[in-house]
């Protein structure tokens, strides 16, 4: 799925720079057209004026306002994880963020289709969103099939850096998840990297069996589809946020047995 745009992906000392590529593909035909036009406004998530909060949980009114969760699906592609999410847990707060217009004309029409009321849609980069949420007020964020930018030269594009974690890790409740596959064995690696130097969150991975199998009531996608007709085996992570206060706990410790 797409890459999103934005600061906090950037390594230390890099400049800003996109995370996505293209915003539109194929022509949109009349129903496409009409779902932006129509549904698109209603869900979409606009940011608070002069860089104000934004709660999540107001995000939701069709559910009473305090919905059980939120989660954040960054770059959701086609919106076929999203959309099972969205029906399989109707009292959960689901955003996704995605700034290719197919992509989102496709989730829109999943609303539709499911009648959901528990969808959100940002149809711009994600990272301007992560800087105005405020910290621990999301339960579960998911980066599924990121545009691995395979060229060395394009490798600062990936989403995933030292900052793009800190700020999940930010955002996210203790004991928040934060979920991401790809079948691109080298930006696995660059994930496990960066996620090991991070240190608010922590794999939970006990196993090896624990990153091949996808995550509990997976739906599948249609990138995952693609990768294992093509003989490409998908590894799927799972972050946990530390409880707020052991980072500063276990530096105590670590300076008090120096």
């Amino acid at each position: 799925m797409s890459d999103l745009n934005g600061g906090p992906g950037r390594e230390a000392g890099e400049p800003e720079r996109a995370f996505f590529g293209r915003r539109k593909g194929k022509r949109l035909r009349g129903q496409q057209e009409r779902r932006l036009a129509d549904l698109l406004p209603a869900l979409r998530v606009d940011l608070p004026p002069e860089n104000g909060p934004l709660d999540p949980r107001t995000l939701f009114p069709a559910l009473g306002g305090d919905p059980e969760a939120v989660w954040l699906e960054i770059g959701f592609g086609g919106g076929e994880h999203l959309a099972a999410q969205a029906e399989a847990h109707p009292g959960i707060g689901i955003i996704g963020a995605e700034p290719f217009v197919n992509g989102v004309v496709k989730l829109l029409a999943a609303i539709e289709a499911r009648s959901l009321r528990n969808v959100r849609i940002r149809d711009a980069d994600v990272t301007a969103l992560l800087a105005r949420l405020p910290d621990a007020c999301l339960d579960r964020v998911y980066l599924l099939y990121p545009d691995p930018w395979p060229k060395r030269r394009q490798r600062k594009r990936r989403f995933v850096s030292d900052g793009s974690l800190a700020e999940i890790g930010r955002v996210l409740k203790d004991g928040g998840l934060f979920r991401f596959a790809s079948d691109i064995d080298d930006y696995a690696g660059w994930t496990l990297v960066r996620a090991a130097r991070c240190p608010v969150l922590t794999w939970t991975a006990r196993a090896a069996s624990d990153w091949t199998r996808p995550f509990p009531g997976w739906p599948g996608t249609r990138y995952e589809a693609k990768a294992l007709e093509a003989g490409r085996r998908p590894t799927y992570l799972e972050f946990a946020r530390l409880p707020r206060g052991s980072q500063a706990l276990a530096a105590g410790a670590e300076t008090g047995s120096a």
